[in-house]
């Protein structure tokens, strides 16, 4: 399999601040890919360098196929409606317009409805319709669920696979960890200007340790353990039960999130 994204040594500042320290990464053809990092971490710099919306200092890219990019901050005209944008921008990109694109999304309720008009979710919806409207290879996605509801969610993380069986590219940067633990075949996490990790979610489990929750449920409540080795830990948290003399009525144990192993990683060091 080939890389559809290469990014060797990527380096970019603001004044004296250096945001990026040579960022090497590497996106599979056909894979859907997250760009992980807390605020401030350089997620949206490195996107906009890739997409080649910003310029950068030093270091490489190489991207093999079409992109449509779907912004993390982006506005159309207050007066145009939804497939008016649509035909606006079928006409730039030299495709017929078609309405169709709307209604995978769910948002052919607002074709005729005015952006100023629209809610944020609505213009979530629009605005990734106007970035796959060219048919591209590679489609970029900067927090592409903000503002939508649960049921605006679901749809749209289906229609990312949709896009995925197609052959598509997905590269996305999103702070919902339980999407991209659902929707993605390999993450990286940027910290600090560069990248701390990057493979599968299994992978960083394995990096970091497997982690477990562990709640007990007794007559007098429920209470949280944190646990990294799950066997011993749990026979000790039960015997410290049992030297008590509390009855438990019920003990639930789930192994530790994706955001959990994130943070782990994030923290390293501070």
């Amino acid at each position: 399999m080939t890389d559809a994204v290469q990014v060797k040594g990527l380096r970019k500042s603001y004044g004296k601040k250096e945001v990026l320290k040579g960022i090497d990464l590497c996106v599979r053809k056909g894979d859907i890919f997250a760009l992980l990092g807390v605020n401030g971490a350089g997620k949206t710099t490195t996107l906009e360098c890739i997409e080649g919306l910003r310029n950068y200092d030093g270091g490489s890219i190489s991207v093999d196929g079409s992109i449509g990019i779907q912004l993390q901050s982006a506005s159309l005209p207050a007066h145009i409606k939804g497939m008016e944008a649509i035909r606006l921008f079928a006409k730039w990109n030299k495709v017929s317009a078609d309405a169709s694109m709307l209604a995978a999304l769910g948002a052919e309720g607002f074709a005729d409805k005015q952006y100023q008009e629209m809610s944020t979710g609505q213009k979530r919806r629009l605005h990734l319709a106007l970035a796959l409207i060219s048919d591209p290879d590679i489609v970029f996605l900067d927090e592409p669920t903000a503002g939508l509801d649960v049921e605006g969610r679901i749809s749209l993380h289906e229609y990312i696979r949709t896009l995925k069986n197609k052959g598509k590219t997905i590269l996305l940067a999103s702070h919902d960890m339980a999407e991209v633990e659902n929707l993605c075949d390999s993450i990286a996490i940027l910290k600090d200007g560069l990248i701390a990790f990057t493979g599968t979610v299994a992978e960083l489990t394995e990096e970091v340790g497997t982690h477990y929750n562990v709640r007990v449920k007794t007559h007098q409540g429920a209470e949280d353990f944190e646990v990294d080795n799950i066997g011993p830990s749990l026979i000790t948290i039960l015997q410290g039960y049992q030297k008590k003399n509390i009855v438990i009525q019920d003990i639930q144990v789930d192994r530790g999130s994706l955001e959990q192993h994130f943070v782990k990683i994030a923290r390293e060091g501070d």
